[in-house]
């Protein structure tokens, strides 16, 4: 049996209540965005039950991304930072950026999800949002210290990756490992070519290894293999950090198979290595110290 993490820091979960319709009518059938059948996802998700799924695992901290539709994501963020003062998750805060009329408006958006001690950055929110904002934006979140989520597909990689060249001090993470859409060849020739140039940006763009259950239909070590090896490859373990896009990756497995897959691929890595990847690189982006 393969030995387990010591620890793992979770850089990418949804803690999310789908009684909340005005936040998440995905979840309740109100809104489509392109995802097929939600059932499996469409289920209350908090520290609780994830700890519950996670059981035999030492999951020592959950990194919240935001989910909340369009502005609901900024009150999203106020909410699970008040939230997390009784509950002790999650650790860090990616809030939300949702499409605005202008820059002002966008900085003034960061600017209120700074009052939550545990924001560390956004992602884009909303069905129009482009995948970079505006240069001015992600100038002011260099000068904040925030984290930019980087959300976008295979083709669209190598021309991000072109701005990105512009804001060399910026801290951006891939999701999704770039998220692949599926695993058909060319598919994959895009992807590694987007991976690479990413990659080649500078040591502040980092990958989350995470979102491959959805494309690959599948949540397996050796279905996630040649996507795992080949991120790691390019950014090296010093920049990617594991995450399970629970609960919506929970419509292809379970968390135990999960983090199951990446121990497996994993195995022959020294502990150091293993421990950036579980846990050190996501401590490090996200600024916190995960408590045992």
């Amino acid at each position: 049996m393969t030995k387990r993490p010591e620890r793992i820091v979770d850089a990418h979960v949804h803690l999310w209540d789908p009684a909340r319709t005005d936040w998440y009518p995905y979840l309740s059938g109100r809104m489509e965005i392109g995802m097929g059948n939600v059932t499996g996802m469409s289920r209350l998700f908090n520290p609780e039950i994830y700890q519950n799924e996670a059981d035999g695992w030492n999951v020592v901290a959950l990194v919240n991304v935001a989910a909340a539709t369009g502005r609901n994501s900024v009150d999203e963020t106020l909410y699970l930072d008040a939230q997390s003062e009784t509950l002790g998750h999650p650790a860090a805060i990616i809030g939300g950026l949702p499409p605005t009329d202008s820059s002002a408006e966008a900085i003034a958006l960061l600017d209120i999800q700074m009052k939550a001690k545990r924001f560390k950055g956004v992602r884009p929110m909303g069905q129009n949002a482009p995948p970079l904002p505006d240069d001015d934006v992600l100038t002011a979140m260099t000068e904040r210290g925030l984290i930019f989520e980087l959300m976008a597909h295979p083709p669209q990689l190598v021309a991000l990756a072109h701005r990105l060249e512009a804001h060399p001090q910026l801290n951006v993470v891939v999701e999704h490992t770039g998220w692949p859409r599926s695993a058909d060849n060319d598919e994959r020739v895009l992807w590694e070519t987007g991976i690479a140039a990413l990659a080649d940006v500078g040591p502040n763009v980092s990958c989350k290894i995470s979102g491959l259950a959805m494309p690959l239909g599948a949540m397996s070590a050796s279905v996630f293999a040649p996507w795992v090896e080949k991120a790691i490859e390019a950014f090296g373990a010093e920049r990617c950090m594991f995450a399970s896009n629970f609960p919506v990756d929970g419509m292809h497995g379970s968390l135990n198979e999960l983090w199951t897959a990446f121990s497996e691929l994993t195995s022959s890595l020294d502990p150091k290595e293993r421990d950036l990847l579980f846990a050190g690189v996501a401590e490090r982006v996200y600024s916190f110290v995960a408590q045992l």
